[in-house]
């Protein structure tokens, strides 16, 4: 194990940030949640005990793909073999675990998420709810890597969520998402019975973004450029 300042500090700078990200947010609340993010075959991980709104880098502890730790002078999150499994089963490049709010109110209710929006297909579509196990124990993380199974975002019974990308910045985003997700559900079921979009409907949408190359920016064409331009 070594502790160099120097070892991995653009991953352990970007896990921090993105934990203080996450608690402007109101996704991480005092020392409950996890975010790592893997380079080849090193995981920088959150400690286990550390206040993730006001984490700073050397409270990101770096381990490989078995849990060793390689860097870092502090345990890592009692979660590590959810985050490690993820990586195993599914190759992606970040984990985000959070207690956010809604998610984990909408986890003590529900066996899915059902896709009510068509931004949830971004995660894979409905969301599914792993069963309840005790924190930290290879229960839970083989109960949750289940429900990942063809899907980037999942709810953990009466605990929280979870996500994942083949970046932090998408993971980050994939957990904002199912929250706003989450209180958009909450607030419709409320009034009545929220509207299911349908496997047609849903196929139709995911046809609509690959045409139209959603969610990124694209140059004006020439005629739309000749209009803005006539309307000077």
């Amino acid at each position: 194990m070594t502790d160099s300042s120097a070892a991995w500090r653009e991953e352990r700078a970007a896990v921090a940030e993105a934990c203080r990200r996450l608690g402007a947010e109101g996704l991480l609340i005092g020392t409950a949640g996890n975010v790592s993010v893997r380079t080849d075959d090193r995981v920088a991980i959150t400690a286990t005990g550390a206040v993730l709104a006001d984490l700073t880098p050397d409270q990101v502890t770096v381990v490989d793909l078995d849990g060793t730790i390689v860097s870092g002078t502090l345990r890592p999150t009692s979660e590590l073999d959810l985050h490690l499994g993820v990586y195993h089963r599914y190759g992606t490049g970040a984990v985000v675990h959070t207690h956010a709010p809604m998610a984990t109110a909408l986890s003590l209710v529900l066996d899915e998420l059902p896709c009510i929006h068509y931004q949830l297909l971004t995660l894979g579509g409905t969301v599914r709810v792993a069963p309840y196990a005790t924190f930290g124990t290879p229960e839970l993380a083989e109960s949750v890597l289940t429900a990942l199974e063809g899907r980037s975002g999942a709810l953990m019974a009466n605990h929280g969520a979870v996500t994942h990308a083949p970046t932090l910045d998408k993971a980050v985003e994939n957990a904002l998402l199912l929250e706003w997700a989450c209180g958009v559900y909450q607030h419709a079921a409320a009034i009545g019975t929220p509207r299911v979009l349908d496997e047609q409907q849903q196929l139709a949408v995911i046809e609509a973004a690959i045409a139209r190359n959603y969610g990124s920016t694209q140059p004006a064409s020439p005629e739309q450029s000749s209009v803005q331009e006539g309307n000077r």
